[in-house]
């Protein structure tokens, strides 16, 4: 169903989990912005929670996650007495405004914590803050999985986890520094429903060293019969001048752009066909999962944690680089640890760069979302409609997409172009192609 034209994909552009784009933060946001945001949060006001844990046991090498190894017990107690600041010094500033209504972890990987350390860090929020029976969702990694985080997950009543799967082949995951045999998240499945997960989510990745397309049927047959509630499959970014340790990825096997859109379209046949329902440009649901619902419904939005049922518009971010994102404002904390470790040692938010969202921006921020999430947008708040055609000519040349009233409307076949389609409406696209990844 999907037709190659490679010269509607030569720029590369943003994954737009959030518009503007942390591309384009700077450090004339800070602490102040930060409270002030907090400050202006109504009693009323749904809230979603993300809480970073930059950690992990073993490094991968795709990842682009600001993580680091936790070989160090005092370093990764110091980062949670920070973190355990932070969530009282937010919580004194919100007062007890807002509900929290989804409470997100992610990294890193938060199973590098031990499960008493993660149950006393949950115990924290759930005091700390007003808390409305909020749905809890997490990341894990599977060679971390522990009996006493399989009872934590249980006991917790934790029903939402996404792993980090990429790829079963043996050799794929030795050329990216991930190797979790079948047979460990096969039986980390099997303790998960267990433990009364009701909506798991497998990470998977096309355009991986040495990959093919038959490499990667095979995952996906193996991944559709351990039925996951939802996949997510995305396109690797390889830039190794921004995350150093991809330079331990040879470039050489990986395939091409052709090849990478020949594996992408594959999988969404694959996907569809075994069942899945497909939602935004890379994520996929089975009938009945609350994202497939919301997809039903064109309900779908985009966060920093991807294509999401959460219709929360304040995010708030703890932890080292975890981004908080407002109506006007999109926030980050200070990357680096020991900076972050000190800041609230001296009782300060650790706000660091962020950028505030001007009514234009708040307006192509909601066009880019809508393209993106649920495949049309309202261009009724930038005017005149019919001037944009000119814009959008080789796509509408190619039968991608159309004007119909005060409605962009992408066609199915349009999927890998969204985020090429997207970036129409991105105003600060000034940057170097160096700084995003290939659109598929």
């Amino acid at each position: 169903m999907w037709k190659y034209y490679p010269e509607l994909l030569e720029r590369p552009v943003p994954r737009y989990t959030s518009y503007p784009t942390a591309a384009d933060f700077h450090d004339e946001i800070g602490a102040d912005d930060l409270e002030q945001a907090l400050a202006d949060v109504r009693l009323c006001d749904d809230i979603s929670l993300y809480v970073h844990i930059p950690y992990c046991e073993q490094i991968c090498w795709y990842c682009g996650c600001n993580t680091g190894k936790a070989n160090r017990m005092q370093r990764l107690a110091a980062y949670m007495d920070a973190l355990s600041a932070e969530i009282d010094l937010v919580s004194r500033k919100l007062g007890k405004r807002g509900r929290v209504k989804r409470i997100a972890f992610g990294g890193g990987s938060p199973n590098a914590l031990c499960a008493d350390d993660f149950s006393d860090l949950l115990g924290h929020l759930l005091t700390a803050f007003r808390c409305d029976q909020p749905i809890l969702s997490i990341e894990l990694d599977p060679r971390g999985f522990t009996p006493e985080w399989r009872n934590l997950i249980r006991a917790t009543e934790i029903r939402n986890v996404s792993l980090g799967v990429q790829s079963f082949d043996p050799a794929v995951q030795a050329a990216i520094g991930r190797v979790q045999p079948l047979e460990m998240v096969t039986q980390m499945v099997t303790d998960l429903r267990d433990a009364e997960v009701l909506s798991l989510n497998f990470d998977l990745m096309y355009g991986l060293p040495g990959q093919t397309k038959d490499i990667l049927e095979e995952t996906l047959q193996q991944t559709v019969c351990l039925l996951p509630e939802r996949i997510a499959l995305f396109g690797y970014a390889h830039i190794p001048t921004l995350i150093p340790r991809q330079r331990r990825i040879d470039d050489t096997c990986l395939p091409d752009s052709r090849q990478r859109f020949d594996m992408a379209a594959f999988g969404y046949d694959f996907l569809t066909k075994a069942g899945y329902q497909p939602i935004g440009f890379d994520h996929f649901a089975l009938p009945g999962d609350p994202l497939e619902r919301a997809g039903a419904d064109a309900m779908v939005r985009r966060n920093f944690q991807g294509f999401t049922d959460d219709q929360s518009n304040i995010l708030i971010g703890l932890g080292a680089s975890a981004i908080s994102e407002f109506p006007d404002r999109i926030i980050q904390n200070q990357k680096n640890t020991g900076r972050y470790r000190n800041l609230l040692a001296n009782g300060q938010l650790p706000a660091s760069v962020g950028i505030r969202r001007s009514h234009d921006n708040q307006i192509h921020g909601a066009i880019i979302e809508q393209i993106l999430a649920n495949g049309e947008a309202d261009l009724s708040p930038l005017g005149d409609t019919q001037s944009y055609a000119a814009m959008f000519a080789s796509f509408i040349n190619r039968g991608l997409v159309e004007i119909v009233g005060q409605k962009l409307v992408l066609d199915a076949s349009a999927r890998p172009y969204a985020r090429s389609i997207a970036a129409v409406f991105d105003e600060f696209r000034g940057q170097t192609s160096g700084m995003f990844s290939q659109a598929v």
